[in-house]
């Protein structure tokens, strides 16, 4: 039997055990103990799940009977479990997602440590984006969970990876005091990898700041710890430290010693991409001694490992350093052709990392919808045992009182046909609220691809955080029939930047929310705001020349919210004029839904002051001066 053979011969026998794994879950009874097995099962079978490049199905029943029966902490550890795997394959976007999930459930169940381990975990994903306030903020919260809970483990992790943002942020002095504090911990719990990595991260700092020796002793220190757990990736990382810091002092022939031996100890590591990392900064340094033909050598088995086995990112800087060396020599033609390879590597590298984001987005938006309909469903599930036992009461009741009753039971069957239509109405309004997430979203992803293509990688990277954010605000908002009226306001705000972006900044725009209004206990229907404002700025701001300004104001009058929207755009008449150009006939889907809800809202609230009135605005001389929306709606209040 061929190799090839017996690996497809394997994969169907571990295809088949995960099957039978899987379908012997059935036996077990649906509680907490269930949801354990489904996570152990998904730590089993991580590699089988992983090699396939498919989602791990013990890890997703565990998520979907975690949600049935409430159990937060099973929740919490599986979404831990689901994060940690997509970090590992550096899909940090949905990594964060996934943690940040945890967190919520961890807080749930009120473990501190169970809290501190997922909050390190998002800190870890968001230093991973350089988003390194926003991974500072989860760090230290995780911190004072772990102090709480005396979890020493997750207190290491936590000082560790401060000390790491502040050696970015070049807060070196910060830095080492973080670094010694966390030695101090791993050293007392016996923790020899942990004390080798801080001793190493203090070297750091102190080169960083240009106190060279006291670094190197500090390397030599954690590459002895290294050599007792013989950890050759972390001797390899420390020779190469040496190598950088002798460099720096100029001390070339012990810089070339200890680049040598990352080499020799590279060799031992599985991982191709240290030993490539050591060519080129063996390469490297020859370059700057002048020895161009050795260094070519050296740079050339560097781009020759990385051709081999996939390293982009250590080829774009294999040419560049060829380029370099090149240029040095006098070889301009030639650096110029090594620096074309080390751009084009640059730009495929680019061109990933985009699409990877893209796909994280589109991935955290069917992982959101997938757990939504499960809530729905359980949500659902209740309210028909609900509607079953009240049937029960009415039954028993209507049988035995039905002489005493009958004109009772007159205004009970007048009183339920109206619930009936009531609730018939709450479902239409329903359905034509959920029609704006798909109608919103698949709009905004169009405006994100031409965005991406039109603007350099650092504001489309600026672009699609926001987005995410948006997105996770419209997706939690939507759940609900009315929202507090500061959450539809922030998402209002953020929707505002990303068409700032969009557009250039063409326009500005005002929010006035009223003094007299408390607005974290006024409730009002989610997204109702938003299509009027899209549509001042698609048809009445682009259009206009001059910056436009639009200004959104409310204020409350007794249990109705009155929201002006007004624009100085180009005004109703001239913007019809534009589509009629253009061949654009059809009304915007997103006015035609929120025409629905609105009317829906009127008639389940028997009111009559909801109302959208559109004034078309003039100056002085009777020419447009944009457009005025008064939104009138009914509100809630919380007390």
């Amino acid at each position: 039997m061929t190799l090839r053979a017996i690996g497809s011969a394997q994969g169907q026998d571990d295809s088949l055990l995960v099957r039978r794994t899987l379908d012997s879950a059935t036996r077990l009874p649906d509680d907490t103990n269930k949801v354990k097995w489904f996570i152990e099962k998904g730590r089993a079978t991580a590699d089988y799940f992983d090699a396939r490049k498919e989602e791990n199905d013990f890890f997703q029943e565990a998520i979907t009977l975690g949600q049935r029966l409430k159990y937060a902490r099973g929740l919490a550890n599986v979404y831990n479990e689901i994060g940690t795997s997509k970090r590992n394959k550096s899909q940090y976007i949905l990594a964060a997602d996934y943690h940040e999930k945890a967190i919520k459930f961890a807080e749930e169940t009120k473990d501190d440590r169970l809290i501190s381990i997922s909050l390190n975990n998002a800190g870890v994903d968001n230093r991973r984006m350089d988003q390194l306030q926003k991974a500072f903020d989860f760090h230290f919260r995780a911190l004072r969970a772990a102090e709480k809970a005396n979890d020493v483990r997750s207190i290491c992790v936590a000082i560790n990876s401060i000390g790491n943002i502040e050696l970015s942020t070049e807060k070196y002095t910060d830095a080492i005091g973080h670094f010694t504090k966390a030695l101090t911990l791993e050293e007392k719990n016996n923790n020899d990898l942990g004390v080798a990595i801080n001793l190493g991260n203090i070297g750091y700092a102190y080169q960083g700041l240009g106190k060279t020796d006291l670094a190197i002793e500090f390397y030599k220190r954690s590459l002895a710890v290294n050599q007792r757990l013989k950890n050759n990736t972390g001797m390899a990382i420390c020779y190469n430290s040496l190598g950088a810091a002798y460099q720096e002092k100029k001390d070339y022939t012990r810089a070339m010693d200890a680049l040598q031996k990352a080499l020799e100890v590279n060799d031992k590591v599985d991982d191709k991409v240290h030993m490539a990392e050591s060519y080129l900064n063996i390469g490297k340094l020859l370059s700057r001694q002048g020895k161009h033909e050795e260094a070519r050598k050296y740079i050339q088995q560097s781009l020759d490992l990385s051709l081999y086995w996939g390293f982009r990112y250590m080829l774009m800087e294999g040419y560049k350093a060829l380029s370099a060396d090149y240029k040095a020599s006098g070889d301009f033609r030639r650096s110029l052709d090594a620096l074309d390879k080390s751009l084009a590597y640059k730009d495929s590298i680019l061109d990933e990392s985009t699409a990877m984001v893209l796909a994280q987005t589109r991935a955290i938006y069917e992982v959101d919808r997938k757990d939504n309909q499960i809530r729905l469903l359980e949500h659902d599930k209740e309210l028909g045992e609900l509607r079953t036992r009240r049937n029960i009461v009415y039954m028993f009741s209507t049988a035995g009182f039905l002489l005493m009753l009958a004109v009772g039971g007159f205004f009970y069957i007048r009183h339920r046909n109206l619930e009936a239509n009531r609730h018939t109405l709450q479902l239409e309004l329903r359905s034509l609220r959920a029609q704006m997430n798909p109608h919103f979203i698949f709009n905004s992803l169009s405006s994100i691809h031409r965005f991406i293509w039109s603007n350099n990688q650092e504001e489309a990277s600026d672009y699609l955080t926001k987005f995410s954010r948006l997105m996770r605000m419209i997706l939690d908002n939507t759940q609900y029939t009315f929202i507090s009226l500061n959450k539809e306001v922030e998402s209002l705000r953020l929707y505002l930047d990303l068409e700032q972006l969009r557009c250039n900044n063409v326009f500005e725009y005002h929010i006035r929310v009223a003094d007299d209004i408390h607005d974290e206990e006024v409730m009002i229907p989610p997204m109702i705001i938003q299509p009027y404002v899209e549509n001042a700025i698609w048809h009445g701001l682009v259009h206009k020349s001059g910056k436009g300004v639009l200004d959104i104001s409310m204020s409350l009058k007794g249990r109705t919210l009155v929201c002006v929207v007004t624009d100085n755009g180009i005004g109703r008449k001239r913007a019809m004029e534009i589509k009629e150009k253009k061949g654009e006939t059809h009304r915007s889907m997103g006015m035609k839904v929120t025409e629905g809800r609105i009317n829906l809202i009127r008639k389940i609230n028997n009111s009559r002051d909801t109302s959208v009135i559109i004034r078309d605005l003039e100056d002085e001389n009777g020419n447009p001066a944009g457009t005025q929306v008064v939104l009138t709606l009914p509100v809630e209040l919380i007390f």
